[in-house]
């Protein structure tokens, strides 16, 4: 056999095992997808947005968003995925412009901490940090997530005024995602003339059974996953393979330890920093011996905020890039991922600035 042969086999049976990795990935993901777009075409059917939403209304309303959106955020607090994939239904079907989609996004970022909070850093990074510091840390990062939350806030009610919220608004005349006319409403999310989201029509028809309204929720939700799942399939595979084929470590360390000296940290820091930005949990224990001895709480979460900067240069590439071109597709997928990346970085820099 020729030694390009044997040398190609191990690579090819690795690139075929990172895949079948990636798919599982895709597959777990599409679940959660599938739960948010049929709860949010069942909340059209059924005409649930107006109650579900009204909890969100004290944001969504200063941001003049639509009831819609409400919903979604409100969902970001159980499931991240799930929120987003509602925000995707309803962008495609029409009911939300491009401009409110990107501030319903943003808003959505202290709901997602909230979701968090009870899942991961209560139970898990309070108690290996300590007390003082775990509390100390999270207090931070749910401040940075309220702050970019009002920003969002802002945004919107600067931005989204006299008919922005809705693309499929035939009064502001705008041009649809692709290509289409804003008037085309929700078949514009379709080519085959399917709405994604179930209609505002047949959300208000009054002679359907329940078991009718739910058919045709599950129908508008295998047309969006349909769309969102291949593109999921494609980059998640392609990412994954690259990633392994990185050493992404030791591109960290070399970005970590200026970052580190330059906020006056000490050098000793620096390995705890470069585990932080691969594994939160992991970061979280390495952090925890140095407080006390080597660092103080103010700087181990100092620490972890530069941890947490560095990180999302490598956190875009490995996760951000195959789930937002999943959902969005490339084009209004950089775009979330500028924004949410931009608006993370300022307000994380702003509250490394205070613990400096």
């Amino acid at each position: 056999m020729a030694p390009a042969a044997v040398a190609l086999g191990p690579l090819l049976a690795d690139s075929v095992a990172l895949a079948v990795e990636a798919l599982g990935r895709v597959a777990r993901i599409a679940v959660l997808i599938a739960v948010g777009v049929l709860l949010a075409n069942v909340a059209v059917e059924f005409g649930l947005v107006e109650r579900i939403a009204g909890a969100s209304r004290y944001l969504t309303g200063p941001a003049n968003l639509p009831d819609e959106a409400g919903t979604a955020i409100v969902t970001t607090a159980a499931s991240t995925t799930a929120g987003y994939g509602m925000l995707a239904d309803f962008r495609e079907s029409g009911r939300l412009s491009d401009r409110a989609t990107l501030v319903a996004v943003t808003i959505n970022t202290f709901f997602g901490f909230v979701q968090h909070l009870f899942t991961f850093y209560v139970p898990v990074v309070i108690p290996i940090l300590g007390r003082e510091t775990g509390v100390l840390y999270v207090g931070t990062r749910g401040a940075v997530a309220l702050g970019i939350t009002l920003t969002g806030v802002l945004a919107g009610a600067l931005l989204l005024r006299g008919g922005a919220t809705v693309a499929g608004s035939a009064a502001a005349g705008e041009t649809a995602s692709d290509g289409g006319t804003a008037a085309d409403g929700a078949g514009a999310g379709d080519g085959d003339g399917d709405s994604t989201v179930a209609t505002a029509e047949a959300a208000t028809s009054d002679d359907r059974t329940p078991r009718e309204r739910v058919g045709s929720a599950a129908r508008s939700t295998w047309s969006t996953l349909r769309r969102i799942v291949p593109r999921l399939a494609v980059v998640y595979t392609l990412v994954t393979v690259l990633v392994a084929r990185v050493d992404l470590q030791a591109v960290s360390a070399d970005v970590a330890g200026p970052f580190a000296d330059v906020v006056g940290l000490p050098a000793a820091v620096v390995p705890a920093i470069v585990v932080f930005v691969f594994d939160t949990t992991a970061g979280a224990a390495a952090f925890a011996p140095l407080v006390g001895e080597t660092l103080t709480p103010r700087q181990a979460v100092a620490g972890m905020l530069v941890g947490g900067i560095v990180s999302f240069a490598f956190s875009t590439f490995k996760r951000s890039i195959p789930f937002q071109y999943g959902i969005w597709g490339p084009s209004f997928g950089s775009k979330v991922i500028a924004v949410n990346t931009t608006l993370k970085i300022a307000f994380i820099g702003a509250a490394l600035a205070v613990f400096l």
